[in-house]
């Protein structure tokens, strides 16, 4: 069996694998290399978008494991219809995300990155009084947008942690944690000091925040999203923050996966950017890496895997097993 790892995965994870299978591993490879390289192979695991074509120009493929919670990354339409099995992660990083959007909050709040700036580029004494800007979060509101396994860690931490006001807003505000207060987006715009997005990419959710959206948001909030880029309509985000409509934000994903030199976010000192790491620690790696490995031999077994993404194709996917068996 040949299994294509996309995105490097922890040690342990790949050692496991090579117990049983030839890997191979990417690193930032290419659309066109990561087509190239899934000819041969029977399974794939990746953190990133796989071209769309992918199990055409790959028809061994019978396996995809996506490396996190997002199903976006990998065409279920067409994994579906090319029998190819699907699984994902959920939860497995929760904990890490949770702790990021944690220190957002609490760098946003203390100016921290303006600070350090100044402090590496200028006098002492300048640097000291951008602290007159910082806050106390203890009190202050924060809107939690999805409040699944990360947004329900978040909502603790906060409420129990820092003693801040903690709104929810999902689909059903019935199941919302107890440190969470029901609210609709209307409502929670209006009065968060910080806004959190961690709610996945759906035909509902995609440029839920639009420039409408954001300005229904107070003149002093920070926008903190570690969801998926596309809920954010970017041009809009970025004209808000450039004509300080908004205190800020703290982005871990965009619009498009990889943000390209120039882009209009670079040009802006409101805004604080880190490139798609906030599950990346250790630990997380250290979980997923093993789950990761573990249900792909396990789909390459033909069996089922954790987390299916599209049960539907079962039969198709049995079959198709059957036949290679």
């Amino acid at each position: 069996m040949r299994v294509l790892i996309i995105d490097p995965i922890d040690l342990s994870g790949e050692a496991h694998l090579r117990e049983h299978a030839e890997v191979t591993l990417l690193d930032e490879a290419s659309q066109d290399e990561i087509r190239r390289a899934a000819r041969s192979a029977d399974a794939l695991i990746t953190r990133s978008r796989v071209p769309d074509d992918i199990f055409k120009v790959a028809p061994k493929l019978r396996a995809a494991l996506i490396h996190g919670t997002g199903t976006d990354l990998v065409p279920l339409a067409a994994a579906t219809a090319h029998g190819v099995a699907v699984a994902h992660l959920p939860g497995g990083n929760a904990q890490s995300v949770a702790e990021y959007c944690a220190m957002a909050v609490l760098m946003l709040a203390r100016n921290i990155t303006a600070i350090t700036s100044a402090l590496r580029t200028g006098p002492w004494d300048p640097a000291r009084r951008l602290g007159v800007h910082a806050h106390e979060i203890g009190g202050m509101t924060a809107g939690l947008v999805g409040v699944g396994g990360i947004g329900g860690r978040l909502a603790k931490m906060l409420r129990n942690g820092f003693g801040m006001r903690v709104l929810g807003n999902q689909r059903r505000l019935d199941r919302l944690p107890g440190e969470a207060k029901p609210a609709d987006l209307d409502r929670l715009l209006a009065e968060s000091d910080f806004i959190v997005i961690s709610t996945p990419l759906t035909p509902q959710t995609h440029r839920l925040f639009n420039a409408e959206r954001i300005a229904r948001m107070k003149p002093t909030a920070w926008l903190v999203n570690v969801g998926r880029g596309p809920v954010i309509e970017e041009a809009a985000l970025v004209a808000a923050l450039r004509e300080r409509r908004i205190g800020g934000a703290m982005l871990d994903v965009y619009e498009h996966y990889r943000l390209e030199p120039g882009h209009p976010y670079f040009s802006l000192n409101n805004v604080v950017l880190t490139p798609h790491l906030a599950g990346m620690t250790k630990e997380s790696r250290r979980r997923m890496g093993r789950q990761a490995a573990e249900d792909t031999l396990r789909m390459l077994a033909g069996e089922r895997p954790t987390h299916f993404v599209n049960p539907e194709v079962w039969d198709l996917f049995s079959s198709r097993f059957k036949e290679t068996s």
